[in-house]
C-alpha cells in the first residue's frame, strides 16, 4: 500500500477522507478491546485504532504488531471527540479508523526504547556507545530528527544566501598533498606509487586561495575536513565547515558578508532575528575582560583590574605577582555570597588551577565589610574596594594573581565561565555573537624556543607592522578574526598574504626551512607568481553552528553518523583491520609496535 499522506499532515478538515499511511509503530495499547496504534514517520505521529468488531484477520495483525515494525495502514479519518483532542499533537484533532494493515517489515527486540520518557516527563537518554552502535534507531528519535532537519535548513539557507550574493559553489579535492596545517593529517596510501601518500584535507585552505588566483572572486563550499586529533565535545575527526573566500576585499568586507550570512541562516532556518552587526572586541581586551578569546557574552560579569589591592592590603601574593611584572585580576559575583560555601569555592579553585593558577583568593561582602578568605589582609579597606570594584552587600569577590598576566586572566576567566553555567546565567534561547579581532600574529613556542604563527602561515600581518616584522615579531598584529557565539569559536578567518616575498619573510620568522617550504607549498608560491589578487576568507563550522542553534554541547548531536570519543564508530566497527591482500596491493606492512620489547 503506497501512502497517500504522511503521519504529520492530517487535520480536522480531512475528516471522512480515505487515507493510506506508512511508518513505524511508535506506541501500541489496548483499551477495552480497541487496539490503538501511534504511527510515526519523520513528519509526525498519527493515532489510529482498530475497532473490536473488525475482521479477525485485522484484529490478529493489530495484536501481533511490535514496536518499531514498519507498516502500512489504510483507513478513514475521523474527528476525535472534543474531550479526546490532544493539543500537544499537530494531528491531535483526528484519528484513523483502520480498515487494513500490511506489515512491511518486522522489528526485533529493541536495544532501547525510542523516545522513552521517565515518570517526570524527561526523556530517557541511552548511553552514548549504545546510541552510536544503533544509530539508525537513535536517528528515529524526535530530537535527532529535529536536529538533522535543522542542519538541512542551515545548509540550504547557506547555499541560497551565498548564491544570491554572487558566490560560486566549487568543490576542491579530497585527496591532496600533505601540508603542515596544525593537526596530524589522515594519510591515504597510493597503490600506483609505492611509498607515496595522499592526505585528506584539514581544510581547503590552499585550494581556495588558488581559486582566487584563478579569477573566481567569490567561492564557497560546504566542505568536509579531516584532522587526526583528539575528540572533544565540539570536535570530530571528520567535520564540515562553510568554507568561503573572496578577492579584492579587506577585513570589514569579510565581516559584513559573514554577518549577512548569519542573519539569513537564523531567519530562514529558525525564524529568529539576530542583530545585523556584531560587536567587535580586540583580542587583548577579550583576554583582560573575559579571560578568553571566545567569551560567552550572554551574561556580563567582566574581570576587573585588582592591582590596587596590593597597595591597600597586606596580602603578599598580590605584591609578589605585581613585582614580577604580572597581574591581579578580580571578579565580582553579585548576590551569591550566602550560596557559596567553602566547598563550592574550592570547586572554583580547582577550575582556576587547571589553568595554572596557584590558587583562588576570595572574600564575601557582608553587612559591615568583607569577611572570610583573604579578608583579614584588607581590614578597613572595604570602602575603597566597594568604590573600585562596585561591590555590594551579598557579593562574592574572587581573585587570581600571577607573575604571568595571561595566566591570571585565563584562570579567572575559566572560573567566570564555570559560574555562568553553575548559576544558570546563560540563556539557552539567546545567541550572543561577537568578533574577536587584532590577534597577535605570532606566539612564542617555549618548548622549541621559536616563533609560531598564531593562526596559519598565510595570514597577512596588519599593514602598520610590515616594517617591524622581523625585528619585533611579538608586537605584530595579524589581519585575522574569529567569530564567537555563546562561548564557542564559530568561525576563523583572515586576509591572506598574496605577495611571495612577504610570504617568504613569514616562513623565515617561524623557522620554516625554504627548501621545506618549497617542498610543501611550492605549488601555491608558484601560483602567486601569476598575478594573485588581494583576498581573504573565513570558515564557519557547520556542525558547531547547528549544535549551538539546537542548544547542545556536542556536535555528535547534529551529525548523522559521528565517531565516539575514541574516534571509533561502534555501528560499523571502524577503524578496522584489512586483509593481507589489500595491504600487499598498497605496498604496506604492519609492524607490531610491541615487537622487540
Amino acid at each position: 500500500m503506497k501512502r497517500t499522506d504522511t503521519c504529520g499532515s492530517l487535520r480536522g478538515t480531512d475528516a471522512g477522507k480515505k487515507v493510506i499511511l506508512n511508518g513505524w509503530v511508535f506506541r501500541k495499547r489496548d483499551h477495552g478491546g480497541i487496539t490503538f496504534i501511534n504511527l510515526r514517520d519523520r513528519y509526525g505521529i498519527t493515532q489510529a485504532f482498530v475497532e473490536p468488531d473488525s475482521p479477525q484477520e485485522l484484529l490478529d495483525i493489530a495484536q501481533s504488531l511490535r514496536m518499531e515494525s514498519c507498516i502500512a495502514l489504510e483507513g478513514e479519518v475521523r474527528l476525535r471527540p472534543d474531550s479526546m483532542i490532544n493539543p500537544d499533537m499537530p494531528t491531535g484533532e483526528i484519528e484513523i479508523v483502520v480498515t487494513s494493515i500490511e506489515v512491511l517489515s518486522h522489528c526485533d527486540i529493541l536495544p532501547f526504547m525510542i523516545d522513552e520518557l521517565q515518570k517526570d516527563g524527561t526523556p530517557v537518554i541511552p548511553n552514548e556507545d549504545l546510541r552510536l552502535k544503533y544509530r539508525y534507531l537513535d536517528l528515529r528519535t524526535a530530537q535527532m530528527q529535529k536536529h538533522i532537519a535543522l542542519r538541512h535548513r542551515v545548509a540550504l539557507a547557506t547555499r541560497n544566501h551565498l548564491a544570491s550574493q554572487g558566490f560560486f559553489e566549487i568543490e576542491t579535492p579530497t585527496f591532496i598533498k600533505s601540508t603542515p596545517e596544525g593537526a596530524r593529517d589522515y594519510l591515504v596510501p597510493s597503490r600506483l606509487y609505492p611509498g607515496q601518500f595522499y592526505a585528506l584535507p584539514q581544510s581547503p585552505q590552499l585550494y581556495k586561495q588558488i581559486l582566487m588566483v584563478s579569477g573566481f572572486d567569490k567561492y564557497f563550499q560546504i566542505a568536509r575536513c579531516y584532522r587526526d586529533e583528539d575528540s572533544r565535545g565540539d570536535r570530530q575527526p571528520e567535520f564540515t565547515q562553510i568554507d568561503i573566500e573572496m578577492s579584492f576585499v579587506d577585513r570589514d568586507d569579510v565581516l559584513a558578508m559573514t554577518e549577512g550570512l548569519m542573519v539569513s541562516i537564523f531567519k530562514e532556518a529558525m525564524n529568529i532575528d539576530i542583530p545585523k552587526q556584531f560587536q567587535r572586541i580586540a583580542y587583548d581586551d577579550a583576554i583582560e575582560c573575559y579571560g578568553t578569546d571566545k567569551p560567552d557574552l550572554r551574561f556580563d560579569m567582566k574581570l576587573e583590574d585588582g592591582a590596587f589591592m596590593a597597595e591597600i592590603g597586606s596580602f603578599q601574593a598580590f605584591k609578589d605577582a605585581l613585582d614580577a611584572g604580572g597581574a591581579v585580576k578580580a571578579l565580582v559575583v553579585p548576590g551569591v555570597a550566602e550560596k557559596y560555601s567553602r566547598k563550592l569555592i574550592d570547586e572554583l579553585e580547582k577550575t582556576a588551577k587547571i589553568y595554572k593558577a596557584r590558587g583562588l583568593g576570595w572574600m564575601k561582602r557582608g553587612e559591615n565589610g568583607f569577611e572570610g578568605g583573604i579578608s583579614k589582609f584588607f581590614e578597613g579597606a572595604h570602602s575603597t574596594i566597594d568604590e573600585k570594584l562596585g561591590t555590594k552587600e551579598g557579593d562574592l569577590l574572587l581573585f587570581v594573581a600571577d607573575a604571568k598576566r595571561k595566566i591570571a586572566c585565563t584562570a579567572l576567566g575559566a572560573v567566570r565561565t564555570k559560574l555562568g553555567k553553575d548559576l544558570n546565567l546563560c540563556d539557552p534561547n539567546a545567541f550572543a555573537f561577537a568578533w574577536i579581532v587584532d590577534f597577535p600574529m605570532f606566539e612564542w613556542n617555549e618548548d622549541e624556543n621559536k616563533w609560531d604563527t598564531a593562526h596559519h602561515m598565510f595570514t597577512m600581518p596588519q599593514a602598520q607592522y610590515h616594517e617591524t616584522l622581523e625585528s619585533d615579531p611579538g608586537s605584530v598584529k595579524g589581519d585575522l578574526y574569529d567569530l564567537v557565539l555563546n562561548g564557542y569559536e564559530l568561525a576563523s578567518g583572515s586576509i591572506r598574504i598574496h605577495d611571495p616575498a612577504l610570504q617568504n619573510k613569514i616562513f623565515s620568522i617561524v623557522g620554516f626551512d625554504p627548501v621545506e617550504a618549497e617542498k610543501k607549498f611550492g605549488f601555491l608560491i608558484e601560483a602567486f607568481k601569476y598575478g594573485p589578487p588581494p583576498h581573504g576568507g573565513i570558515a564557519p563550522g557547520l556542525d558547531r553552528l547547528v549544535m549551538l542553534m539546537c542548544g547542545q554541547t556536542s556536535i555528535k548531536e547534529v551529525i548523522a553518523f559521528p565517531k565516539n570519543s575514541f574516534a571509533q564508530n561502534p555501528m560499523d566497527g571502524s577503524p578496522g583491520f584489512v586483509d593481507e591482500a589489500q595491504l600487499k596491493e598498497l605496498h604496506l606492512n604492519i609492524v607490531d609496535k610491541n615487537e622487540g620489547n
